[in-house]
């Protein structure tokens, strides 16, 4: 187990690394430059200043080069735009965003699995014709539509839950107004990537239902919701946490989309400002943390096999 953990911990700064290198030398191939240092109405003189003073009048071999000692020493830089501290800025939107991806999350599996092992104990009923179709459609439908008409229907026509925005706590932190500014967005991201977990629980159960074993579990006089939760369900949770493990990537990236529509300052909205900006290191941050949140929820699921599966346990 310990080579295991120590080969994929190597793996992983690996990844990081080549991360950072394409990242960083395909924004500085880009033409353009950093708004901040591309005023229209400020002189070239002015502009060149500018440069000088972030240091992009070096080559981009140096650039990296101080910027990774600069990240190895636990230090991301100055924004390019604000001139505020990245670190601090990072810690305070990743923690929205991991507020917004857990609990979407959350409801995915407390949602997705029970519904596909459901439709996979009564394959072609009605059931799992209508869940099969309101799967179909959260695959097909776009999470930013999605959002706005939850918006329309929830805060506009009916005014029972926030449009946008976090929960104000400088009066005290409430439970209640934590739940109602975060479940539209949460639902609206889950809505996107519960079908994905629930169309593959019921296909793995589909898979193990059909094995010898489970008939004859069922013949020593074994119930049926002990046969499906402690045989067959165990058997195919391995397949499902790879999906789960899959969709962690999907979770950052809906969350830039999500955190737009609803006015949330989490890690995708401070993504999207970064781009537009030309803001390179706030850019090059955030994609070292996404990347570093990726690699290291992949490990947790591989861990999670041998503790799931003793069959696959690793030296």
């Amino acid at each position: 187990m310990l080579g295991f953990l120590g080969r994929r911990l190597g793996q992983g700064v690996v990844v990081l690394l080549l991360i950072s290198l394409f990242t960083f030398f395909l924004i500085n191939l880009a033409p353009g430059g950093p708004s901040a240092a591309a005023k229209f109405e400020s002189t070239a003189e002015e502009r060149a200043a500018l440069s000088k003073q972030f240091g992009l009048d070096q080559p981009v071999t140096v650039r990296y080069g101080l910027w990774a000692q600069g990240v190895l020493q636990g230090q991301f830089g100055t924004s390019l735009n604000s001139g505020q501290e990245i670190g601090p800025v990072i810690a305070q939107r990743l923690g929205i965003t991991a507020q917004l991806g857990l609990a979407a999350l959350f409801l995915s599996v407390v949602i997705g699995i029970p519904l596909g092992v459901i439709t996979a104990m009564r394959k072609n009923s009605v059931l799992d014709h209508v869940v099969g179709t309101l799967s179909t459609l959260g695959m097909s439908i776009p999470d930013f539509w999605t959002g706005i008409v939850c918006i329309l229907l929830f805060s506009v026509i009916w005014k029972v839950l926030p449009a946008s925005g976090v929960a104000d706590f400088s009066g005290g932190f409430s439970f209640g107004e934590w739940i109602r500014h975060l479940v539209l967005p949460a639902s609206v991201l889950a809505f996107v990537m519960l079908p994905n977990l629930l169309r593959f629980t019921r296909s793995s159960l589909l898979e193990v239902l059909g094995q010898d074993y489970l008939r004859t579990a069922r013949a020593k006089g074994i119930g049926e919701f002990w046969v499906i939760s402690k045989h067959a369900l165990r058997n195919a949770l391995v397949p499902i946490l790879s999906m789960v493990g899959l969709l962690l990537p999907a979770l950052l990236s809906g969350s830039v989309i999500v955190e737009s529509v609803f006015g949330l300052p989490g890690m995708g909205r401070l993504a999207v400002d970064a781009a537009l900006g030309r803001d390179y290191n706030t850019i090059m941050a955030v994609t070292l943390v996404a990347g570093g949140i990726v690699i290291f929820t992949n490990l947790l699921v591989d861990l999670a096999y041998s503790a799931i599966d003793p069959r696959i346990r690793r030296d």
